[in-house]
């Protein structure tokens, strides 16, 4: 068998010893013993670099020449037909934007114009990692893609609940989603990170290591859409009349707070109801409880930019809140469901590129490589450049173009014209004054494949946000750490992993060492630059920090049984709704429960398909005899148990007390328990339950 040459493309298998390169044409080369095939093109050139874009100057913006990643972002964006290939997983609704004030000082985007002014708007929230099937509650970061239909074309913030990703290059983003995804060779795990590939990427990619602290915390399993921040995770500029420039990061802030579930909880709800959050935000907008967030924004110059020890252009870093405080400019609210999902909410094509005069790009890598690729995943992925007739994309503004036919063109220019200049003066025009204008950088560096050494530092930030944390929130960092390792099989990686772990924070590097079961730690990692360790701690990054003033927004499930106190029941509900959140009843059938005093009240759960994970907080509204036949019932001895296991806040009755006793639970455990004595209790009870958890709760409970 002749041997092939170093660079030749192609799959590689094992067969008695022997390292055999498949071709494209099907036949087989041999390698000699040890080498290593040489990385090429599809055409089968050789690669001398797979690790950077070619850009203006190590800081500078990317080359449209970059053929390599030219042809291996293009490959990656038709990986799938016809679902997403990340994002899959996903649920929009309609609503709109609302400005505050005239941003006429920073930009001179149409939008920032006129205080007050609403301008429509769609946003689709998903998972990255899992299928269009897969369940809603993955550990996983969520996609928060915001359409603003702008009267000088449409803005597409395409963000995620987490401000850093996990790589500085785009042209790394099919790597890191090739190893999130399932195993090629068995097709599993779905819509999970706890495989030997995702973490052998990620431990051979030091500048994950800060997004990986945001996707262990309890930010990547958001109780639900509504409770979660958006971040428009790169920089960009505004741009004034004046085309001046100003940076800018974009930061949603949910007005109903910050709120997620623990790991346990999670895996729970996904069983129980794996449309948890398409189901909250389908109630809460159909119950007029519309969602709503306000738009903040970090502006700061280039002066500012360069104080930092940390590149603004580099996406694995953030501005912590403490240093540039965000400033409110608009709300976004939503207020109506698609009409039909397939239409609107799968057919919705969003893209970095989509922004307005006044709003402009940085040179961020990553950035301007989104900008490349995204228009190739719409093609492949809706089948035609015609994308933009499809309603939900089309612009809500007057448009004009030359651009024609295609594959299921809905319209074309009108009349004989179709090309520009022409001598007849017709058609559209370019406007110089109104158009889109970018910023007229000054650049002037060679072109090179190189990573700028002001994205160097990997650790410093990761630190900063793992002490921002507190304690029960470090606790379960520590915990989804543990148990992602413990999924992969190769004792190498996870030794790796704890060795970057160790430049984070040591005690939390020698606790998951010491919970893998590894004898001896290893020696940190080698660091290209020594980690900061006196970056303060960010208050602004912590959940529990960062949690609601009231209970609104929420839900109380309340389980009942025939012969309850009726008044007390209403009560409840009063007390709850004036707070602002649902109440839901669990009873042991269905068609629900006839109180002391003759009144039938329906139910909206069963008792085995209402578990307690579904609620932020419960009540056992029990009678003596319907406590007796529920302590002998599983579902409700778990009803309870994973409430006060999760940290709930818990009503009962005296009644009740015998199935809190059958679970293990005394009513007098702590604060979080509350006796309700009659209908006056309940508002007491609301009260206590502003502070979702009890999280003094959890070291006593050790799930």
């Amino acid at each position: 068998m002749a041997r092939k040459p170093k660079g030749t493309s192609g799959s590689t298998a094992r067969v008695h010893d022997q390292t055999l390169i498949r071709g494209n044409g099907g036949e087989l080369h041999q390698l000699a013993e040890g080498d290593t095939p040489v990385m090429t093109t599809a055409q089968g050139g050789p690669v001398a670099d797979d690790q950077n874009t070619l850009k203006v100057g190590p800081r500078g913006p990317a080359l449209i020449e970059d053929f390599h990643f030219r042809e291996k972002i293009f490959h990656f964006d038709h990986e799938r037909i016809p679902e997403r290939v990340v994002h899959a997983r996903g649920y929009g609704a309609h609503g709109y934007f609302e400005t505050y004030e005239s941003l006429a000082k920073y930009t001179r985007a149409d939008l920032f114009q006129r205080a007050g002014e609403k301008t429509p708007a769609f946003v689709r929230f998903s998972t990255v990692a899992g299928s269009e099937g897969s369940a809603d509650l993955a550990r996983d970061v969520r996609g928060f893609a915001v359409k603003i239909y702008t009267k000088e074309g449409n803005w597409d913030l395409v963000g995620n609940n987490i401000p850093v990703f996990f790589i500085q290059d785009a042209i790394k983003f099919p790597d890191v989603i090739h190893s999130v995804k399932p195993e090629p060779d068995r097709a599993f795990p779905q819509a999970a990170s706890a495989h030997d590939n995702f973490w052998d990427f990620i431990s051979l990619t030091p500048e994950s290591m800060h997004m990986i602290m945001w996707v262990m915390s309890d930010r990547a399993i958001p109780r639900s859409f509504r409770f979660m921040e958006g971040f428009g995770v790169h920089t960009f500029r505004l741009l004034d009349a004046k085309d001046e420039s100003t940076f800018v990061k974009f930061i949603w802030k949910p007005k109903l707070g910050l709120q997620s579930v623990v790991w346990n909880e999670a895996v729970k709800i996904n069983g129980a109801d794996p449309d948890f959050h398409r189901r909250d935000l389908w109630d809460a907008i159909q119950s007029g409880n519309f969602p709503e967030w306000e738009l903040n924004v970090q502006l700061f110059d280039q002066t500012f930019a360069d104080s930092f020890d940390f590149d603004v252009l580099d996406p694995t870093k953030l501005i912590p809140e403490e240093i540039l405080k965000p400033i409110p400019i608009g709300r976004l609210v939503l207020d109506r469901m698609p009409d039909n999902f397939f239409a609107e909410t799968e057919q919705v094509a969003f893209m970095t590129q989509n922004v307005p005069p006044g709003i402009d790009f940085s040179n961020d890598p990553l950035l301007q490589g989104r900008n490349f690729s995204y228009l190739d995943t719409q093609l492949k992925r809706l089948g035609s450049p015609n994308f933009t007739h499809i309603p939900i994309n089309a612009p809500k503004c007057p448009f004009a173009h030359f651009q024609q036919d295609g594959h299921m063109a809905m319209r074309n220019p009108v009349g004989r014209t179709n090309y520009q200049p022409n001598s007849r003066g017709e058609g559209p025009r370019e406007d110089p004054a109104r158009g889109f204008r970018s910023f007229a950088e000054q650049i002037d560096a060679p072109k090179v494949r190189l990573r700028a050494e002001s994205f160097a530092d990997h650790y410093s930030q990761a630190r900063q946000f793992f002490n921002s944390q507190t304690v029960p929130e470090q606790k379960h960092i520590a915990m989804a750490l543990t148990f992602e390792l413990s999924k992969v099989e190769a004792p190498v990686i996870r030794e790796r992993m704890v060795a970057h772990l160790l430049n984070i924070d040591e005690a939390l590097g020698a606790t998951v060492a010491d919970k893998l079961g590894m004898e001896k730690l290893p020696k940190p990692a080698d660091a290209a630059v020594t980690p900061r360790d006196d970056l303060p701690a960010s208050p602004a990054l912590s959940i529990i920090q960062n949690g609601p003033a009231s209970f609104k927004g929420r839900k109380v499930g309340v389980l009942a049984s025939n012969g309850c106190d009726g008044k007390l029941l209403k009560a409840l509900q009063v007390a709850i709704e004036k707070e602002g959140a649902v109440m839901e009843l669990v009873a042991p059938k269905v068609g629900g429960v006839e109180t002391a005093d003759g009144t039938k009240v329906a139910a909206k759960h069963m008792i085995d398909g209402g578990p307690s994970v579904l609620f932020d907080a419960v009540v056992l509204l029990l009678s003596q005899e319907g406590a007796e036949r529920l302590t002998g019932e599983a579902a409700a001895r778990d009803f309870v148990a994973d409430a006060f296991a999760h940290c709930k806040f818990i009503g009962f009755t005296s009644a009740a007390v015998p199935l809190l006793a059958k679970t293990g639970v005394a009513p007098d455990a702590d604060e979080g328990l509350i006796a309700l004595e009659g209908p006056t209790s309940a508002a007491k009870f609301v009260e206590s339950c502003r502070k979702l958890r009890l999280w003094a709760r959890e070291a006593a409970v050790k799930l």
